[in-house]
């Protein structure tokens, strides 16, 4: 009795596939934010010497085009290597604002934004305008993949009627897949390389061609059965951590009411050496994954008649935590006779994580937003965001305030929402009257209020 062969690659997976592994493959990566920008990077210093970077932010066009970096946690010396000519070589990477260069491109990966409303729904607009660009330039014989974390389904919704509309079929023509990013920005310990890789297909051919170029690029490739597969993996990952900050933010709260230090129970149980994962609270989530990810799920879920009411109560939690804060500091005013209102507040650190430039989604924000709702004046420091970014949400015409006795020392109340490194802990702590401290940054100090 014959075994059954697997089916043939097809022709163009063929030619596909050996352009990958001679490294003569140009890659194209649309988006070169956070996510989009070292994967490029990864892809050059893997040896691909054809690589184009698509963005329609012109600054960040220009930045690229002249050997500067907008991310400044990453290496500018990576960024010069990738962008200038070398020795007469010309450089890797070419960046640009024209989608028409698609038609130039063998593989390309999609690292562009998936926000939520103001509903809290998925916004896909990002998505659908990227896809819309780049449909008449699609064509035989390219990998594309969706890194963009999305609902379960998203590909197959999207990206295959995409590709049907030019006449092209999927897993023989042209091979899609998902490969959820896993980038955490400033994390010295895991630069993309050393980051395993999902990869879902729409078909065998198509996973065999996505596994085949993340191979190139990272250390290992953790093949799944589907696209849809691969899209809740990324979703479960952060679920799972959004969900357990919950948990640890919750017990903050009742821990405080109990007089009991949150911090010192949390590396108790952590000596456990099974069964317990440590979590740290906070002010709440930040970052362009942890407070958005979840509510892919919850929204899709809804589809098929279930309430995700585990997840959903862990983001209430959560996103109470910055009116918590400011609690702790009014509490504190007012023990000195004075009102919120009126009074001089200092934020040090407005980025989601310390010791990067990223402040999106960051509760420090949401922090000042309540602050100023209130009537307060309000500063900040952070020696990564030297002027407030620009925002579709959040607008303070600020710039940070340079650290020293009197500058602190002019202040009411001064609260610690990102524990930077750079910061002169001492200083602030000597001249500062009330210190809310949401970091456990100082931990052996009677004078600190922890929020």
């Amino acid at each position: 009795m014959n075994q059954a062969q697997p089916p043939q690659a097809p022709l163009h997976q063929q030619q596909l596939l050996q352009k990958i592994e001679a490294r003569t493959a140009t890659v194209g990566i649309i988006g070169l934010g956070y996510v989009g920008l070292p994967l490029a990077l990864a892809v050059c210093e893997a040896g691909f010497g054809q690589v184009i970077g698509f963005d329609i932010d012109p600054d960040k066009i220009h930045a690229l085009r002249t050997g500067g970096c907008y991310i400044k946690h990453l290496d500018v010396s990576r960024v010069q290597q990738a962008t200038q000519s070398q020795n007469g070589q010309k450089a890797p990477l070419e960046v640009t604002a024209d989608y028409s260069r698609v038609t130039d491109v063998d593989v390309l990966v999609m690292c562009v934004p998936t926000p939520l409303t103001k509903h809290r729904e998925p916004d896909l607009r990002f998505l659908i305008n990227t896809l819309s660009a780049i449909q008449p330039h699609l064509h035989k014989g390219m990998l594309l993949s969706l890194e963009s974390t999305t609902y379960p389904g998203t590909t197959e919704e999207y990206l295959v009627p995409l590709v049907q509309l030019q006449k092209l079929t999927v897993g023989d023509d042209i091979f899609v897949v998902f490969s959820p990013e896993r980038e955490d920005p400033g994390n010295k310990q895991f630069p993309t390389a050393s980051i395993p890789k999902v990869c879902g297909g729409i078909s065998q051919h198509c996973l065999a061609a996505g596994s085949a170029f993340y191979q190139t690029v990272v250390n290992q490739v953790v093949p799944v059965s589907s696209t849809r597969a691969a899209e809740m993996t990324k979703l479960l990952e952060n679920i799972h951590r959004a969900v357990n900050i919950g948990l640890v933010n919750e017990m903050k709260i009742v821990a405080d009411k109990m007089h009991i230090d949150i911090h010192e129970v949390i590396d108790a149980a952590a000596t456990k050496p099974f069964g317990f994962t440590k979590y740290t609270p906070g002010p709440g989530l930040g970052g362009h994954c942890i407070p958005i990810d979840p509510f892919y799920l919850t929204w899709k879920a809804r589809e098929y008649g279930i309430n995700t009411r585990f997840i959903e109560l862990a983001g209430e939690v959560n996103r109470a935590m910055p009116e918590w804060v400011v609690s702790k500091l009014m509490d504190a005013l007012n023990e000195r006779g004075k009102a919120l209102k009126g009074s001089k507040i200092l934020v040090l650190g407005i980025a989601y994580k310390k010791n990067i430039d990223d402040a999106r989604e960051s509760p420090a924000i949401k922090i000042m937003e309540l602050l100023r709702s209130k009537g307060a004046e309000i500063a900040y420091s952070d020696p990564h965001i030297p002027t407030f970014p620009k925002m579709r949400d959040h607008r303070f015409e600020l710039s940070s305030v340079e650290l020293t006795a009197e500058s602190v020392g002019g202040f009411d109340g001064v609260l610690l929402t990102t524990d930077h490194d750079k910061f002169d802990y001492p200083l602030v702590e000597s001249a500062s009257d009330i210190l809310i401290d949401t970091r456990n940054r100082y931990q052996n100090s009677a004078k600190i209020i922890k929020g």
